[in-house]
């Protein structure tokens, strides 16, 4: 009998291939003048294609002496990340060459985050899934702050820095919990010897802790309030990108701990996760209900989606986890677009941060204010859009899978959506109806276009043919089998 190596790199070659090419991104950059950034446009996004074909080709299989697995869940995390990640190069060149930030630095720091999202998509150990957390974090925070000229950009990234070491703080604290009352941090072993042992207040605390960490993360309320200002202080582009990637990351790891792995204890997580759902989907619809602000709208707005995808989460069965990976998916869409339509406006000289920017851009850019109605229409949940299949996924799994307290979070989750139609429509009906604003022009590049075309048909797509994406997402849910 041959026995397989403990260390396949061929498992792992996505990642591989996307920290190498920001390695190249690095070391081409030294050589290039300023004018020639976009070979690393060209560059970032030949690896991340390559990283994609492996992700969708490798087999399955669990590697590094079983802290790497390779199964639905890790290659549905890491495609939806390298997707994201290819985002975040194209939306950024035109809008860093207007500010004066046109740096290649920016590319190796998305490219180093995206890996990291990865990693932790495939993470099937508690100790691998704290240092892959960090690969995504670190990046992010210096992401926020890459205006450096900029006193909010600084404040944004040093506030994500100081709070998000403290959720990584709490979350290795529950490892150390959780690994002395187990003696594992192997998630496989983690859930067979908690089961064992049955309910302790140790396991229990370290099971919470490890809810803040990826809770930070998440927006989750309530440790949600960095993102509000994070989003407001961070240059768009990384806005745009921190806003989904950190998501991906979070969502992928806790349907990787708890589901999939602490099935077998549900009922002693799922109310606290429920909990939290509620409050979530509750807090972040009504602080959005008064916002002036494009991008602290949708930090509201991401947080509010945090509360949904949370309702899969708590459920936990494998509808319910197929139907957080279809949320993911267009959430990831709709969110990348509504930032990208931001990116190509530009207010004397600064961003086009106020809802009252976007007045009359239906008259003077149609498409661009179609896509915006699109995105907008996908977020409040409405037909025939993503956000609508998205929503109705989770609500049904449920209803469905939940009893009475899947009811309840089920009616929490329509009552809010009904809440955010209001927020949302308004930035549409400001478009479509309120006068062009004089001191907004609009910038969009064709690398801009092409990202908010594309996710608006995602989001479309997904509406009236979701088959595809649920179907892939079913095989996430079936690991629950």
């Amino acid at each position: 009998m041959i026995t397989p190596p403990a260390f396949d790199l061929t498992l792992v070659a996505p990642e591989l291939i996307v920290f190498g090419t920001a390695l190249v991104v690095l070391m081409v950059d030294l050589w290039l003048a300023a004018e020639r950034r976009g070979v690393l446009i060209a560059v970032s996004l030949l690896g991340l294609a390559w990283a994609a074909w492996m992700a969708a080709v490798a087999p399955d299989g669990v590697s590094f002496a079983g802290m790497y697995v390779r199964d639905a869940l890790a290659r549905a995390g890491q495609l939806l990340a390298l997707g994201v990640t290819a985002a975040g190069v194209l939306v950024a060149p035109e809008y860093l060459r207007r500010g004066g930030l046109d740096r290649g630095e920016y590319y190796v720091l998305v490219l180093v985050a995206g890996a990291g999202a990865m990693l932790m998509a495939a993470s099937r150990d508690l100790l691998m899934l704290f240092l892959s957390l960090e690969v995504l974090s670190i990046p992010l925070y210096i992401l926020a702050a890459t205006a450096r000229g900029n006193p909010r950009s600084q404040e944004a990234g040093m506030k994500y820095f100081l709070l998000g070491a403290f959720a990584s703080a709490f979350f290795l604290y529950g490892v150390a919990l959780l690994y002395g009352v187990t003696g594992t941090t192997r998630l496989p072993d983690l859930a067979t010897a908690v089961a064992r042992l049955g309910s302790s207040a140790p396991a229990a605390a370290g099971l919470g802790l490890l809810v803040i960490g990826l809770g930070f993360k998440a927006a989750m309320v309530p440790f949600h309030t960095w993102a509000p200002d994070v989003y407001e202080g961070a240059p768009f582009p990384a806005a745009a990108f921190m806003s989904v990637v950190a998501k991906v990351g979070a969502f992928v790891a806790l349907l990787r701990l708890f589901p999939l792995t602490l099935g077998a204890l549900a009922d002693q997580w799922r109310l606290l996760l429920g909990v939290l759902s509620a409050v979530t989907m509750i807090v972040g619809n009504l602080a959005a209900l008064t916002q002036t602000g494009y991008k602290r709208l949708l930090a509201y707005s991401s947080i509010a989606h945090t509360g949904y995808m949370m309702v899969g989460i708590a459920i936990g069965t494998p509808a319910a986890v197929a139907a957080v990976i279809t949320y993911l998916a267009v959430y990831a869409a709709m969110t990348t677009g509504a930032f990208a339509v931001a990116i190509a406006l530009e207010r004397g000289g600064g961003e086009a941060d106020r809802i009252e920017d976007y007045s009359g851009l239906a008259g003077r850019a149609p498409l661009l204010a179609l896509a915006t109605a699109v995105f907008m229409v996908s977020l409040a949940g409405l037909p025939p859009t993503g956000g609508f299949v998205a929503k109705l996924g989770v609500f049904a799994a449920a209803v469905e899978g939940g009893g009475p307290g899947g009811l309840a979070l089920a009616l929490i989750g329509v009552l809010t959506s009904v809440i955010s139609v209001y927020y949302y429509l308004r930035v549409a009906y400001v478009m479509y109806a309120g006068e062009a604003a004089g001191m907004v022009r609009i910038h969009a590049s064709p690398l801009v276009n092409a990202v908010v075309l594309l996710t608006a048909l995602v989001v479309v797509q997904i509406g009236i043919l979701p088959a595809a994406v649920t179907a892939f997402a079913q095989q996430v849910g079936g690991l629950l089998r």
